[in-house]
């Protein structure tokens, strides 16, 4: 008789225990009746190409990668798509026809939060503030462009900007913090992209006053779920976008991938996750 194996996945990180991705995988996994499990993996950076490699031996048919590997993965992996291509980080892996493919599915849940969110955010030429410049800027970037918005990335460090500017060419826009007054007013949609504001971070420091009425804020820390950026927009009455949906919409991207189902991001789902992060282990996916 023989023994069939259940698909496994997984979250590669360093450190990693502190991810929420086994929580919604899992959840889905028991929901939907499919056999499988997802875990996590505290790979060092030193290790991390030996253990890529060794996926399949271990009974992995995929995983994240989330900090520091995404760059790494971004180079190890056979092939790409178009979006990890792009931003020049994987953070999806999974395997076609016997070889290692890396996708990268932040910028589908960056859009897709949005969607769900806030319906019509599309504005016709509208007009995005971003404010960071690492791998959370390059995935709303990338996102942002291909639904024709132009994009505005303003950054503490000049240099680092310039540096996501030339992934994407003259459609993006570069600026230092001194610049956010005056650009703020032609605003309709402004990105935390930094960890400002995180549990345990320094607050984002900055004036919302110049920012239009009609623009969304939208932060993508999610712990706390309420940032004070959000609740300082909320407070002048803007419409506010927080993380955890798309924390939620990337990970439906690669759980098709490993267990061949489309998931959906239910209120119970994300009621699940909520309680978590209001629970006594707080951090960041």
């Amino acid at each position: 008789m023989s023994i069939v194996s259940i698909p496994r996945a997984c979250v590669i990180g360093h450190p990693i225990a502190h991810s929420r991705s086994p929580l919604i995988h899992n959840h889905w996994l028991a929901t939907l009746g499919i056999p499988g499990h997802y875990d996590l993996q505290d790979v060092a950076p030193k290790d991390f190409a030996t253990f890529l490699a060794q996926l399949p031996t271990r009974g992995y048919v995929g995983g994240n990668v989330t900090v520091p590997h995404k760059e790494a993965a971004f180079e190890r992996v056979a092939r790409r798509d178009a979006a990890a291509q792009a931003i020049g980080a994987v953070n999806t892996l999974w395997f076609e026809s016997g070889v290692l493919v890396g996708g990268n599915s932040d910028a589908h849940g960056f859009v897709t939060n949005l969607d769900q969110t806030m319906p019509g955010w599309v504005v016709p030429r509208g007009r995005t503030v971003i404010l960071g410049a690492g791998g959370a800027a390059h995935s709303a970037t990338y996102a942002l462009l291909q639904r024709g918005m132009a994009v505005v990335v303003v950054n503490r460090t000049r240099g680092h900007a310039q540096s996501l500017a030339q992934y994407f060419g003259a459609q993006v826009e570069v600026h230092g913090v001194d610049a956010l007054p005056r650009l703020l007013p032609a605003a309709d949609l402004l990105v935390n992209c930094t960890s400002c504001g995180m549990e345990g971070k320094p607050p984002l420091a900055i004036d919302l006053g110049p920012l239009r009425p009609g623009a969304i804020v939208c932060d993508m820390v999610y712990v706390p779920l309420e940032t004070p950026l959000l609740a300082d927009a909320r407070r002048r009455g803007h419409r506010t976008v927080d993380g955890l949906g798309m924390l939620l919409h990337q990970a439906g991207f690669g759980f098709a991938k490993w267990f061949g189902v489309k998931p959906t991001v239910t209120p119970e789902l994300r009621a699940l996750v909520e309680a978590d992060i209001r629970g006594p282990a707080q951090g960041a996916a």
